[in-house]
C-alpha cells in the first residue's frame, strides 16, 4: 500500500544529496549524456526497466556500468548473440547422476542490475525468457519458482541502424520497458573532453548507495504527491494515443495501436521520479510532459501511412502533448 502524505522535507534533502552523489560518480566515468543518466536514475527510482537505443560508440554500456558501480548491489552483463539460449539467461536444472537428483544453476538474470547488451541480437525465444523476469520479478525453472533479488532492474541496449543479424523485440516485451531512450551524439565540447580523457587510466565509480537504501528511495518516490487533476491529465494523454482522432483528425490516419494501461502506470511513476530528482514532494504537468516521450514512444504502433510520410512516434507524442489541455 502506498504511504499517505508527501515525504518529509528532511528525507527529500537526504535523497537529493544521495542522488547528486550518484550523478557525480557516474560523471567520473562518463562525459556528458546528462539526459541518459537522469533517465536511468528515474527508472531506478520508479522501479522500472529501461531500453536505450543509439548508434555505436555513444557510451550506452559505459553509462549503465557506471550507474551499476555506484550501487553496491550485484551486477551482471549479458551479451546477447544469435546463438544465445534461454538457459544462458535464466539458468537451468543440472542432473547429478551420483545421487540421481537435480540442482539449480541460476543464470545471470539473478542480479540487482542486469545489462542486456544488444538485446535485439538474440532470437525471440531468448527475448521471451525475459518476460516473466521483467514483469513478475521471478524465474521458473522446471517446477520451482525463484524470486529475483530486490531491487531488480533490466537496462537493455540496442543498435537502431545495423539490422543484419537482429531480431525485432516482441511487442509484449517492449511494453515491459518503462521507458525507451533515444541517445544522440555528444556536443563538440563533450567530445573534446572525451578525447582528453582517452589517454588517462579508466576511472571506476565508488559504491555510494546500498540496495537497501535504493529500495527506501523507491518507497519515497511512491510518496510523491500526484494530484487527481494530474492523474486525469495522464489518463487523457494515454487515451489520446489510442483515439488520436479525438485530439486531431490528422493523427487518426497515423496510429494503428496506442499505449497500453501499463503506460498509464509507468507515466505516473516516472513523473514522480522526475519530481523526486528535482527535490520536490509533488509532481507537476511539466514533469509529465518532460517524461512522456520516453514512456510513450515505444508503445505506439504506427500505420504504413505514417512511415510513408516519415512521421515518427516522437512527432505524434509531441502533437498529442500540444493538443491535450494542460491542467
Amino acid at each position: 500500500m502506498t504511504p499517505q502524505g508527501p515525504p518529509p522535507a528532511a528525507e527529500l534533502a537526504r535523497a537529493a544529496a544521495e542522488l547528486a552523489e550518484v550523478r557525480g560518480e557516474v560523471a567520473r566515468v562518463l562525459v556528458g549524456q546528462r539526459y541518459m543518466v537522469d533517465r536511468m536514475l528515474a527508472a531506478l527510482l520508479a522501479d522500472g526497466h529501461l531500453l536505450v537505443e543509439g548508434v555505436p560508440g555513444l557510451a550506452k554500456t559505459t553509462a549503465i556500468k557506471g550507474l551499476a558501480g555506484a550501487i553496491s548491489g550485484s551486477f551482471s552483463r549479458i551479451q546477447f548473440t544469435p546463438d544465445l539460449l534461454p538457459a544462458d539467461v535464466v539458468g537451468t536444472q543440472i542432473y547429478n547422476p551420483r545421487d540421481m537428483s537435480f540442482s539449480t544453476r541460476k543464470g545471470p538474470i539473478f542480479a540487482n542490475i542486469v545489462l542486456a547488451d544488444e538485446i535485439n541480437r538474440a532470437p525471440a525465444k531468448v527475448q521471451s525468457a525475459l518476460l516473466e523476469a521483467m514483469q513478475e520479478r521471478q524465474v521458473t525453472l522446471a517446477d520451482q519458482t525463484h524470486p529475483l533479488p530486490r531491487p531488480f532492474l533490466v537496462l537493455a541496449t540496442q543498435n537502431p541502424i545495423e539490422q543484419e543479424g537482429t531480431y525485432p523485440l516482441p511487442e509484449a516485451q517492449v511494453d515491459r520497458f518503462m521507458m525507451k531512450l533515444v541517445v544522440s551524439y555528444p556536443t563538440a565540447e563533450e567530445e573534446r573532453l572525451v578525447l582528453a580523457r582517452s589517454g588517462e587510466p579508466p576511472q571506476k565509480p565508488r559504491a555510494v548507495i546500498s540496495p537497501e537504501r535504493l529500495i527506501a528511495l523507491q518507497d519515497l518516490c511512491r510518496q510523491v504527491t500526484l494530484k487527481p487533476v494530474l492523474q486525469t491529465y495522464i489518463v487523457s494523454l494515454v487515451h489520446a494515443t489510442r483515439q488520436p482522432g479525438t485530439v486531431s483528425q490528422r493523427l487518426a490516419r497515423f496510429v494503428q495501436f496506442g499505449a497500453s494501461p501499463r503506460a498509464t502506470i509507468s507515466l505516473a511513476a516516472a513523473a514522480r521520479a522526475v519530481a523526486l530528482l528535482d527535490g520536490r514532494d509533488f509532481a507537476t504537468p511539466d514533469d509529465v510532459k518532460e517524461i512522456a516521450p520516453d514512456v510513450l514512444r515505444h508503445r505506439l504502433l504506427l500505420t504504413y501511412e505514417a512511415e510513408a510520410e516519415g512521421l515518427s512516434a516522437d512527432a505524434i507524442v509531441r502533437e498529442i502533448l500540444a493538443s491535450v489541455r494542460t491542467p
